[in-house]
């Protein structure tokens, strides 16, 4: 059976570290060009549907099915406890 040393935990503690750092460099040389590349295509895609006419107006169709589905919504009918109204006690 093996013991833990203080050598053997200090040790990993170090790797521990060192391998925070290392992706923590990396994240800040690799992440900018990530985002670049992410807005970029993200870019593309919406110039892309505007062209071809994709995007949505809104119409009175719309906005009397949305106050339809409002209105359509149902209160719960079920009291769970009653009201009991404090009152504060001078002394």
């Amino acid at each position: 059976m093996q013991e833990a040393s203080f050598s053997g935990l200090l040790k990993t503690i170090i790797y521990i570290i060192g391998f925070y750092y290392l992706v923590k460099i990396l994240a800040r040389i690799f992440m900018p060009v990530l985002m670049k590349s992410m807005m970029n295509k993200a870019q593309e895609n919406f110039n892309r549907h505007y062209q071809q006419g994709d995007f949505n107006q809104s119409t009175s169709n719309d906005t009397f099915t949305q106050e339809k589905s409002q209105r359509d919504f149902k209160k719960p009918t079920k009291q769970v406890g009653e009201y009991v109204d404090y009152e504060e006690v001078k002394d």
